[in-house]
């Protein structure tokens, strides 16, 4: 569970009161009662509340549009309107990570010289927008005190009904021989070595170029299985990758070889480039039915050959997201029993945040959650020692009903602004800690010399009222009001580590 330390009150009970007229006099005691002689004063001093620590994550999806941009014949500048409006809810709502989609089909939300520009901005695939959407949100989500993850489709290459509209530069038109026609999608087949070369380089061009926080991958390997009219499963076309690379293997055994070895480079190659970047997958909530028992639904592990437990005990992510994206009262796929079984696979401690379906909150559906759903399983999870989740997807989340979810969480669960929980095996070594003055009003702070921080963790004290703000450390003044009395400013790397706190009293 995350630390959330209450705020705590100094209980200063006097135990005697000298009367400068006689020894004698009575003295005020904890029960308030008075008497002759000076009355103590009430101490206006109270402990600071120690500053959060949760991941309160949200996935904005490009694909097909589906929450930015709302439709491809936006100017650039309503383009980043409309971004700069999702990123001040999300704010508002106490989100603390955008979790950002940059790689929808073998295509790019950003400047790329692998890959063409995506459909979703413009209408056509290859077209400039006349901006950077990558540059421009990681800028917009650091100024508002959140993290940037830019999330990748490692395999995906689009529908087949986009074929005769791909431009030259995507992998359908340029390397033909790579791709799977497969029901009404395409995709790349992770069997070929040189499909992984291309996801590799394309992910580590994004870590070079880019002040990212992480890299995501969501739940697409191989494609989930498709069925012909008659309900039977259509085989992936890849026996000639397997032929070629398969040396004798059962298929399904070299399939999940194939996955498990582009995870592992994913994360080797990352941390190669960036030390401190994340890397985050977001894998079908379901291992294998049975895990734990009673659990039933799709095998991941047998279907797309996604064996996700083993990327999270071999250590090769830093944090998990899987998709739990069912009701805590669900009789198959209970979230509490599934969450519980997900934490107790994690023997490398490292960050296990479910993803929780926003989407379903009064939806119409069959399966629609109430209102009171998600917040329910913000709580089952800290009560389970969780350190936060992520929310699929931000229409739903921000907007749908009204806005009701997001002003649920902006009132009560996340009315606290949150850091992300640390990542301590990519760096354990804390920053130095900042140095504050007043200059002209405002607090300046001084970073140190040594590792820079990353982030400023912020609590003002006004009158007897603490505020926390999370401040990206490229802002080093934070104007205060007259009745800010005391400021405590921490370094905070990317990986987490925080420093001592810096002090200053009025």
């Amino acid at each position: 569970m995350r630390n959330i330390i209450r705020r705590v009150r100094a209980d200063l009970r006097p135990l005697a009161c000298l009367s400068l007229m006689a020894l004698a006099s009575a003295c005020s005691n904890a029960d308030g009662g008075s008497a002759t002689g000076p009355t103590p004063v009430t101490p206006v001093d109270t402990a600071a509340p120690a500053v959060r620590r949760e991941m309160r994550g949200m996935w904005v999806a490009t694909v097909a549009n589906i929450d930015w941009p709302s439709r491809t014949t936006l100017s650039a500048d309503q383009q980043r309107a409309e971004f700069t409006d999702i990123l001040s809810r999300a704010a508002a709502a106490g989100i603390n990570t955008i979790v950002f989609q940059v790689r929808p089909a073998g295509d790019a939300v950003y400047q790329s010289s692998l890959e063409p520009w995506a459909s979703m901005l413009t209408g056509t695939q290859g077209n400039d927008p006349g901006y950077d959407p990558l540059a421009f949100a990681i800028q917009e989500a650091h100024a508002r005190g959140m993290e940037l993850h830019a999330w990748i489709n490692p395999f995906r290459a689009g529908n087949t009904s986009d074929t005769l509209k791909l431009a030259g530069l995507h992998i359908f038109k340029s390397r033909r021989d790579l791709v799977r026609v497969y029901g009404s999608n395409i995709w790349m087949d992770p069997g070929e070595p040189d499909v992984q070369d291309r996801s590799i380089s394309v992910i580590a061009d994004i870590v070079r170029r880019y002040d990212i926080d992480a890299i995501h991958a969501d739940d697409y390997f191989y494609p989930y299985v498709v069925t012909d009219g008659a309900g039977k499963a259509i085989a992936f076309p890849d026996d000639a990758t397997f032929l070629k690379y398969g040396a004798g293997a059962a298929r399904d055994d070299w399939r999940r070889a194939n996955i498990n070895r582009f995870v592992e480079r994913m994360y080797r190659e990352v941390h190669a480039i960036k030390p401190t970047i994340k890397v985050g997958i977001s894998p079908f909530g379901i291992w294998r039915p049975g895990f734990p028992a009673g659990v039933q639904g799709l095998d991941a592990y047998a279907s797309i050959y996604a064996d996700s437990r083993k990327w999270l005990q071999e250590g090769w992510v830093d944090y998990l997201a899987p998709q739990l994206y069912w009701a805590i009262a669900a009789p198959q796929q209970s979230f509490p029993a599934l969450l519980g079984w997900w934490l107790q696979q994690n023997v490398k401690g490292r960050n296990v945040w479910p993803g929780l379906a926003a989407y379903r909150v009064n939806n119409g559906t069959s399966s629609a959650y109430t209102l009171q759903e998600i917040p329910d399983q913000i709580n089952v999870t800290r009560g389970q020692n969780g350190t936060g989740v992520l929310l699929y997807n931000t229409s739903w989340t921000l907007k749908q009903n009204g806005g009701a979810l997001a002003t649920a969480l902006a009132s009560d669960l996340y009315n606290v602004p949150a850091l992300v929980p640390a990542s301590p095996w990519l760096d354990a070594v804390a920053p130095a800690r900042p140095s504050l003055a007043l200059k002209s009003g405002s607090i300046e702070i001084t970073q140190a010399a040594g590792e820079p921080a990353r982030w400023w963790a912020v609590r003002l004290k006004d009158g007897s009222v603490w505020t926390t703000r999370i401040l990206f450390a490229a802002q080093t003044t934070i104007s205060i009001s007259s009745g800010v009395n005391r400021v405590l400013v921490e370094a905070v790397d990317q990986s987490g580590n925080t420093s001592s706190a810096a002090e200053w009293r009025r």
